[in-house]
């Protein structure tokens, strides 16, 4: 019995070490925010830790959608992750939100030198942030790609947006420190707009996988060049493919010769069936229709160019 960590409990286990991570930077930088009398570290902190509680949706749709094939959702579960990536967004963008009307507010209703200039302490939580979560972003980022996983991509991205809004931080806290303290709630309205961002990126690529968005150019290149140099293929007549949440499904026709056997001729779609799924291992379902070489001077009407 193999020991290897399935694709759930590896993404899982990332998500975990990152709300433990992001929970103790968070607390870090609010302590640092507080004492050091900087508002865009706090604004930063309640970022750091929205960063931990969104990614609680990350593990309850990676373990829905490593769900089997039911009876009420007979196509698989897989669209649970980007139902978690759309809840990530939503509270990226609310988070986001309230950070810039503090940042906007404490502009309005102040005179630029009502501020309190910032210690060293929370500039230096801002570096500590910023080589923290842009590690963490790339770390969550590989392991997305290597298993395909929308959800934890959408983490990565929110990780990223924090250390983006750690530059922020760092950028408006030494700009107070030299003179400028309205710089600070400055930052607070920039880090908003990062986090802004980040949430309209991950809400559009979780809204193309839920819509029958096609597969990238890519990999429909190569599923076409497989198909038609397959033995027996005549002719690749239609290739059509949508993404099932992280997964591909693929609806393909091909032509073979009318003369050959329907055993034979099955065999040959089988083939075509197989190999698709085989040599991409994204694709979950992949369903072949033969049609039959036309007649001279008769034009196949199930025939759809691709």
């Amino acid at each position: 019995m193999s020991n290897t960590p399935s694709r759930e409990q590896q993404a899982i286990r990332v998500s975990a070490s990152n709300i433990a991570l992001n929970l103790i930077l968070a607390i870090l930088k609010l302590i640092a925010g507080i004492i050091g009398h900087s508002a865009a570290m706090v604004s930063d902190a309640i970022h750091t830790f929205s960063d931990a509680v969104t990614t609680f949706p990350v593990i309850i749709g990676i373990r829905l959608a490593a769900k089997q094939s039911d009876d009420s959702h007979q196509y698989g579960h897989e669209r649970f992750e980007c139902v978690a990536a759309i809840l990530l967004s939503v509270i990226l963008a609310v988070t986001g939100a309230a950070v810039g009307v503090n940042g906007v507010q404490d502009i309005l209703t102040h005179s630029p030198y009502d501020f309190v200039v910032p210690s060293l302490l929370p500039l230096a939580a801002a570096v500590l942030g910023i080589l923290f979560k842009e590690g963490m972003y790339w770390r969550t980022r590989r392991w997305a790609k290597r298993l395909n996983s929308s959800a934890l991509m959408a983490d990565a991205w929110h990780n990223r947006s924090d250390s983006l809004s750690s530059v922020g931080s760092f950028i408006g806290i030494l700009g107070a420190r030299l003179g400028l303290p309205v710089l600070d709630p400055i930052a607070s309205v920039v880090i908003c707009i990062f986090i802004l961002k980040a949430a309209i990126d991950i809400f559009r690529d979780a809204v193309g996988k839920m819509t029958d968005r096609a597969a990238d150019e890519e990999t429909t290149t190569q599923i076409r060049t497989l198909v038609e140099s397959y033995p027996g293929v005549g002719r690749l007549d239609l290739l059509q493919t949508r993404v099932f949440g992280d997964r591909i499904y693929a609806d393909i026709e091909i032509t073979v010769d009318r003369a050959i056997s329907l055993h034979a001729a099955h065999d040959i779609a089988q083939g075509v069936h197989n190999a698709v799924e085989e040599t991409f291992p994204a694709v979950k379902h992949c369903m072949v229709h033969m049609n039959p070489t036309p007649l001279p001077g008769e034009e196949n009407s199930d025939t759809i160019e691709p």
